[in-house]
C-alpha cells in the first residue's frame, strides 16, 4: 500500500508520499519556529520528518518538490536540507535531496521585490547549479525565457532536454508498471514565464497523481498555491484534449489554504460562487473521495465570515457542498484534526480497497475509514 501524509504546519503546505516501495516524495516544506515549542499546536516538522527518516533507516528524500517558493512552502529549507550549492550547507544531519522538482519559474524570478527572500535565492541557486550539472533536477516547463537563460549561460538546453517536463506530460522517473504510480502534470504552462511578469501562485505545480493498485485505481490531485483563472485553463486544456479522467479524484488538497481567490473573484456573503470551469474540477470527485485543506481552522463563527486573509470560511462551505454532491466522504483540515489544540498529521493509505483515511481520536486510538476505488480501465 501507499501512503499520502499531510502535516499540521499552520497556513503553510507540507505533505509527503510514502510509496508501497518505499520511495518518498515530499511535497513543499514550512518550519515554523514555534513548533518547537510542545505546547504549540504547529507541528516540529523538522523532527516529524527526520524521526519518519531515521525509522526508515533513511538520510534522503527521493524527490523534494517545491510547488512554488513563497514563505510558507519553502521556510527552514535550507537549514534542513543538503545542497549542493557550497560545501557548508553539506554534512552536519543535513536531509539529502535526489532529485528536486521545481517549476521553471524558480529559475527566472529576479530578487527584487518584498516576496523573494533570503531562502528563495538560494532555492534558485541549488536549481540552477543541479540544472547546470545536468543531475538531480527535474524543471517543469521549458518556457523560452528559461532556454535563452541557459543560452545566455553557456549551458546546452540540448544537453539537458530530458530534465524537463511539460504540462499535459508525465513526470519522469515514476511509473505505474515500476512504481504502481504516476505523475501527470497540469502546470506550469509555458506562457506562465514567457508572457510578462512572473506570477508564482499561476506557475505553481499541480498534478493528478494516479495510483494504480492490482489494478484499482485511485486519483490524488495535488495542487499548490494557484488561482482560479489558472484551474479553469486546466480545465478547459483538458476538455479539449479529451483527456477528462485526468480531472478525476479521490483526494484533493485544495489550493492556497482555503482562499476564495482559488474558486473565484468574489469571496461571497456565505458562500463562494465558483466559476464554471471549477465548478466541473469539484464534480469530478468520485464517490468517497475526501478534501484536505493545509491551513489553520476554519470555525464557522461570524468573525470568519469577514476574515481578508486565508482560510476563508465562505471557500470551505463551497468545497463541502461539492464533495457532498459528489458522494465524497469529508472535509479534513490539517490544524483541526483530531483538534485544533494540538493536531496530528492526516494519514491516508492507497491499496487495492482503495483509498482509506486514518484518523486519530483525542486518546490516540486509530479510525480508518475506507472506500472501494473502481477497477481500471
Amino acid at each position: 500500500m501507499h501512503k499520502v501524509v499531510f502535516y499540521p504546519v499552520g497556513n503553510g503546505d507540507t505533505s509527503q508520499i510514502i510509496l508501497d516501495n518505499g520511495k518518498r516524495l515530499l511535497f513543499d516544506f514550512h518550519h515554523q519556529v514555534q513548533g518547537e515549542d510542545d505546547g504549540h499546536p504547529v507541528i516540529d516538522i523538522k523532527k516529524r520528518l527526520r524521526d519518519e527518516l531515521d525509522n526508515a533507516k533513511r538520510d534522503y528524500f527521493d524527490v523534494v518538490a517545491f510547488t512554488h517558493a513563497d514563505k510558507d512552502h519553502i521556510a527552514g529549507f535550507s537549514e534542513f536540507f543538503e545542497l549542493e550549492q557550497a560545501d557548508k550547507y553539506k554534512g552536519n544531519g543535513r536531509i539529502k535531496i535526489r532529485e528536486l522538482w521545481v517549476p521553471a519559474a524558480v529559475l527566472l524570478e529576479q530578487a527584487s521585490n518584498d516576496q523573494q527572500s533570503a531562502e528563495y535565492i538560494l532555492l534558485r541557486q541549488e536549481a540552477r547549479k543541479r540544472l547546470r550539472d545536468g543531475k538531480g533536477i527535474q524543471v517543469f516547463s521549458k518556457p523560452e525565457a528559461l532556454k535563452d537563460w541557459m543560452e545566455q549561460n553557456d549551458i546546452s538546453f540540448e544537453d539537458r532536454k530530458g530534465l524537463f517536463t511539460d504540462a499535459g506530460t508525465l513526470a519522469r522517473g515514476f511509473t505505474l508498471e515500476a512504481d504502481n504510480v504516476e505523475f501527470f502534470c497540469h502546470s506550469p504552462f509555458m506562457k506562465h514565464c514567457d508572457e510578462g511578469d512572473i506570477l508564482r501562485n499561476d506557475a505553481s505545480l499541480i498534478f493528478q497523481i494516479r495510483f494504480e493498485v492490482n489494478g484499482y485505481r485511485t486519483d490524488y490531485f495535488s495542487v499548490g498555491d494557484s488561482t482560479s483563472e489558472a484551474l479553469e485553463e486546466i480545465v478547459s486544456t483538458t476538455k479539449f484534449h479529451k483527456r477528462l479522467d485526468r480531472l478525476q479524484w479521490n483526494l484533493l488538497n485544495v489550493p492556497h489554504h482555503c482562499s476564495y481567490l482559488a474558486l473565484s473573484d468574489e469571496k461571497g456573503d456565505k458562500e463562494t460562487e465558483p466559476k464554471d470551469g471549477i465548478k466541473e474540477l469539484l464534480r469530478a470527485g468520485q464517490k468517497d473521495a475526501y478534501i484536505v485543506s493545509l491551513s489553520n481552522p476554519i470555525p464557522d463563527t461570524a468573525d470568519m465570515y469577514k476574515a481578508i486573509q486565508p482560510p476563508h470560511i465562505q471557500a470551505r462551505k463551497t468545497y463541502e457542498r461539492y464533495l457532498r454532491e459528489v458522494g465524497g466522504r469529508k472535509f479534513y483540515v490539517t490544524m483541526e484534526e483530531p483538534n485544533a489544540s494540538k493536531p496530528h498529521p492526516l494519514e491516508f493509505e492507497i491499496s487495492e480497497r482503495g483509498l482509506r483515511f486514518l484518523g486519530r481520536t483525542i486518546t490516540g486510538a486509530a479510525a480508518v475509514i475506507s472506500s472501494t476505488p473502481p477497477r481500471a480501465g
